[in-house]
């Protein structure tokens, strides 16, 4: 019996990734049902709330694995369009009394998208291909400054944030945080990794798997790298828009860290957690991180942030692809653009091994 080659086997670990997707997609459809039975009302309640909070933050780490893992885009300001939007949202709560889904999300949505745009032209758009480094400090300052600008800003509350004051609505339906508000975010979480997952199967999509592996080579061939990535960062930037809006009247009010460096590390964190360019790997992150915080700081109040730390750390150090990358091979998780000689980039890298 012929050996099977690497390339061979790699190809028999294709599926493991949309069997992680639907597995997750289960648990999150049936956690409410599982935790009313297993639970007391009180006890299941407080992880229904626990569980839309990780989901949210899953749609802020899935906005910058786009921008990081699929456009290859090193942004520490991920954390200026979600707490941007979040801010806009409050205050239209707090000044205006408005709280309709149909409308504060549309403009949460839009606040991420036009932030992002913005920086995106000032930074990525140019005759030359801006370095790597230029990108982190440039994302990096406009999240800090917002930060800043938020802390000192009296119309911002200071230091206090700003509070959401109206209960988010669907037409006369309030949306209290509970199964409802749980459901809801569900809706737009599936229905934005759908989309993801459609975005970077397409052509554009491809381009830009290209480009991550051989930018040069892509650019050579006609495609205008610099635009798509462009268009990426935004995409990006409105779905941490979409996160932050939610985030805002799922925590009851907003506050300056959310624009800053902190959130935006946090977001860099639960990708290179979970898996960086494989969409899932971001939830699985904001998952592993979200629950060991809570559960470490409940066993061990004085020192959980050093433990936390030290096991990120590990995860970092030792397992580079995350944890996604322990069920995975690398041609799955970098896609299947294909060179020249007709292998993917995965395939390359697995005969330079």
């Amino acid at each position: 019996m012929p050996l099977l080659s690497r390339s061979d086997r790699s190809n028999k670990k294709l599926a493991v990734i949309p069997f992680i997707e639907l597995t997750i997609l289960v648990v999150f459809a049936c956690l409410p049902l599982i935790l009313g039975i297993i639970w007391s009302e009180d006890d299941s309640f407080f992880w229904i709330v626990f569980s839309t909070k990780v989901m949210i933050l899953g749609l802020f780490g899935l906005s910058f694995d786009l921008v990081w893992g699929y456009g290859g885009i090193l942004s520490f300001g991920q954390a200026l369009f979600f707490g941007g939007a979040g801010y806009v949202v409050a205050v239209l709560s707090r000044d205006f009394a408005v709280s309709s889904l149909f409308v504060v999300l549309p403009i949460a949505i839009g606040v991420g998208l036009v932030l992002a745009a913005l920086l995106a032209a000032f930074l990525l758009i140019g005759r030359k291909p801006p370095s790597l480094i230029f990108i982190a400090l440039g994302s990096l300052t406009g999240s800090y400054v917002a930060e800043r600008l938020a802390r000192a800003w009296y119309y911002l509350g200071g230091q206090n944030g700003v509070s959401v004051t109206e209960v988010l609505t669907i037409g006369d339906q309030p949306l209290y945080e509970g199964t409802g508000f749980y459901y809801l975010v569900f809706g737009f979480l599936l229905v934005v990794y759908i989309g993801c997952r459609l975005l970077v199967r397409s052509q554009f999509g491809l381009v830009l798997a290209g480009a991550r592996q051989r930018e040069e080579r892509t650019t050579f061939l006609g495609y205008q790298v610099h635009v798509n990535k462009a268009v990426m960062f935004t995409l990006g930037g409105a779905i941490a828009g979409l996160a932050g809006g939610l985030y805002a009247f799922h925590e009851g009010f907003v506050w300056p860290s959310l624009l800053g460096p902190t959130y935006s590390t946090q977001a860099v964190l639960y990708v290179l957690v979970g898996g960086a360019g494989t969409l899932i790997g971001a939830i699985i992150g904001v998952v592993a991180i979200e629950f060991a915080t809570i559960l470490l700081a409940d066993y061990f109040q004085a020192v959980w942030p050093v433990i936390l730390g030290a096991l990120l750390l590990l995860v970092v150090m030792f397992r580079r692809s995350g944890l996604v990358g322990l069920l995975t091979s690398e041609r799955e998780r970098i896609g299947n653009f294909r060179s020249r000689g007709g292998k993917s980039a995965g395939d390359e890298q697995d005969d330079a091994r």
